[in-house]
This record gives structure tokens, sequence and C-alpha cells, in this order.
């Protein structure tokens, strides 16, 4: 064996920790070579002043100082924490509450991606990205909406129509796909309450150019006297113009209601 496998076997002698075998051929080395006997011999030195080195034991004031610092690091965290499970509850708590008789493949899915987004979010951001992250499930969660409200405007029931339609109040931006749907039922749908309540809603988003113009081209088309009734207080209400030539050409029509005609009449004369 060479010297360096010898003195690999230093501290293990030292230490008391070689087989009989090693040690009696380490010890018979160092008796032959003097370069590993001044080797061990400084090493033990070492060893020794190491032994009488006193180990510092930490203050009190150490230790207080850690627990007030781990303590307020845990606070920060879980306040945080909070925060974040506190406005992804209160927009679960709106969604799930908002209509208790949906459907619950949509409440479902809702729920796991509130859920999903909000475990995401916890675990994965920090800052200015738990804040996109919560962007990013609102937007999730009004494409939902948006895909709930269209697919119940196309139900069989009337009631789940009319359903459908109250969603709007809950879409934040109306797009063409939603105007497009609403304009849709308001001048095909068989229900005149559908109907109504359709022209409720288009009244709300009468901020849109294309819902003014939908409504104005949507006076002739309109056959029941309740909704030429309300689409005249609807215009009358917006002070839209443009409706009076759509108004005129609803007056031609023979079977109009009488107290519809004098109705219409009246906004007329109040538009102008």
């Amino acid at each position: 064996m060479k010297c360096e496998q010898y003195e690999e076997l230093f501290s293990g002698w030292m230490n008391d920790e070689l087989s009989p075998a090693e040690r009696e051929k380490l010890e018979h080395h160092l008796s032959s070579c003097d370069s590993c006997s001044e080797e061990l011999a400084a090493m033990q030195k070492v060893w020794g002043i190491m032994g009488e080195m006193e180990v510092p034991e930490p203050s009190a004031g150490m230790k207080v100082n850690f627990q007030a610092m781990l303590n307020d690091y845990k606070e920060e965290v879980a306040n945080e924490q909070k925060g974040l499970l506190n406005t992804l509850a209160e927009k679960l708590n709106g969604i799930l509450h908002w209509q208790p008789r949906w459907p619950m493949a949509y409440n479902l899915a809702i729920a796991l991606i509130c859920f999903g987004c909000g475990y995401w979010a916890f675990h994965t951001g920090k800052g200015g990205e738990q804040e996109q992250q919560l962007k990013e499930l609102t937007s999730q969660v009004h494409e939902l909406k948006q895909t709930m409200m269209l697919a119940l405007l196309e139900n069989p029931s009337a009631s789940e129509r009319i359903r459908g339609v109250s969603y709007t109040s809950e879409i934040k931006h109306a797009d063409k796909e939603v105007i497009d749907a609403l304009l849709a039922t308001l001048n095909n749908d068989p229900n005149v309450n559908v109907r109504l309540s359709t022209l409720d809603a288009l009244t709300q988003l009468a901020n849109h150019p294309e819902v003014r113009e939908g409504l104005v081209q949507s006076i002739t088309q309109q056959d029941s006297p309740l909704m030429q009734s309300a689409i005249a207080d609807v215009m009358l209400k917006l002070q839209e113009k443009k409706s009076v030539k759509s108004f005129k050409e609803l007056l031609k029509q023979k079977n109009l209601d009488p107290g519809v005609k004098d109705k219409i009449r009246q906004t007329i004369t109040q538009l102008i």
C-alpha cells in the first residue's frame, strides 16, 4: 500500500474504528515511515486542540429573535394565502348561488376551474403571478357563463330560455356572439315572455351601437301588442330618434291594435 492509502486510515485509527487487521498494517507501516508518523502526529495535535475548544452556546435573545422572525414569516404567508382564498371563495360562492338550478355539469365545471386554478395560484404563483392567474380564472368563468347562456337560449323550455337571458347581467363584456343571439331571440322566439325578457336584457346593453340598431330594426318584426308597447317604451327611454321611421312603418299595419297605435303616435311625437 502507498502512503496515501495509509493516510486514509488515520482518522479511523484515532477514533478506534479500524479492524484488528487494518490497525496492525497501519502500525507496521508507521514504524518504518517517518513521513506518515509525522503526519499522524500533526493530525492528533490538531484534533486535540479542537477537542479543547468550547462550543459557544446560543444566547437567549438569539432564540427569541429567531422565533419572532419565524412567526412573522408564517403570519405573512398565512395572510397572503387567506387573502387569495377569500377572493376565490367569493367568486365561487357568487357563482354557485347565482342560479341554484343550474345544470349540474356547468356547476361542476365552474367549481373545478375555480379550485384548480386556485390550487395552481397558491402553489405556483407569487405576487404578480397570482394576480395574473386570478385574471385568467375570471376570464375562464366568464367564458363558461357565456357558453351557458347561449346554450340555454336554444333550450325547448321557455323558462330555461328566460333563465339564459337573465344570465346576460352576469356577463360584464357582451361580445358580438351574445348580442346577435339576443337579437335573434328578440325577433324569433315564439314565446312573448321570453321576448319581453330579452328586450329588457338588451336595454341594459344599449351602450352598444349594434344593440340600438338591432332594437330599431326589430320594431316592425314584432306582432304582439305587448312587445310593440314595450319596445315603444324602450325607444322613448333611450331617446332613440332613429326609431321614428320604423314606428311610422308599424303604423301602416292594418291589424295594429288601436291602443298600441295611440301609444306609438305619442312616442313618435315625444321623439321628434
